[in-house]
């Protein structure tokens, strides 16, 4: 039984391979089943090639193809789907909520899974989710108000431009706009009274990215 990332990986590669012609790039598998590192998808790609999933086409750079499609999906993604179809026929789903955002608190130290919120399933694609509470004005100019409830998908990159969840110094969590420049990061308020925050990228990890806002009247 394959593991759910090798299984993803596995099933991207042939997907690309299917309609492309081509084999992915290590950039585009590691963006794909959401790896921070190269190094990560040589460790899947080695363990699909021994279990004889896949094998590496000689005298081609990057190439390879897919010999076999497992027979039966890992367990954590059939429940995944379970819970979406359900979530579907049910009109929303369930995630976890995890208090306030707000400077000098990492996410860790407000994590409770025991709360959760109800969110529209349209709001919520395939991913993992969680929800936090928006305490202040820092971003009232992108719509976002203190008091909202934020629902933010977990991942750990983000384009230029995107709202994301951002752990400072591994100390202070903060809902900003991204803007990265080469080895700096900028975190972009959105309201003229603060100050963008620029920082060593070392200093920041993406926590996850704005996918919603729910707001109660």
């Amino acid at each position: 039984m394959l593991t759910v990332k090798q299984y993803n990986l596995l099933m991207y590669i042939n997907k690309v391979n299917r309609e492309t012609g081509q084999c992915p790039s290590f950039d585009e598998m590691k963006d794909a089943i959401g790896l921070k590192s190269k190094s990560g998808i040589h460790a899947l790609i080695n363990s699909l090639e021994e279990r004889n999933f896949i094998r590496r086409l000689p005298h081609k750079a990057r190439a390879m193809e897919v010999i076999r499609l497992p027979r039966f999906k890992p367990q954590a993604i059939i429940d995944e789907e379970k819970k979406r179809e359900e979530a579907i026929q049910n009109g929303s789903v369930q995630i976890p909520l995890y208090g306030k955002i707000a400077a000098g608190v990492p996410i860790a130290a407000i994590a409770d899974e025991t709360q959760t919120v109800a969110v529209p399933y349209n709001m919520v694609s395939v991913g993992q989710y969680y929800a936090l509470k928006i305490e202040g004005d820092s971003m009232v100019e992108a719509g976002i108000l203190d008091g909202d409830t934020a629902i933010i998908r977990k991942q750990n990159q983000a384009d230029n431009g995107k709202i994301v969840v951002a752990l400072i110094d591994d100390a202070e969590a903060t809902l900003k706009i991204l803007k990265k420049d080469g080895e700096m990061v900028h975190l972009v308020p959105c309201n003229k009274e603060y100050k963008t925050k620029t920082l060593a990228a070392q200093r920041v990890k993406i926590q996850g990215v704005l996918s919603g806002i729910l707001r109660q009247y």
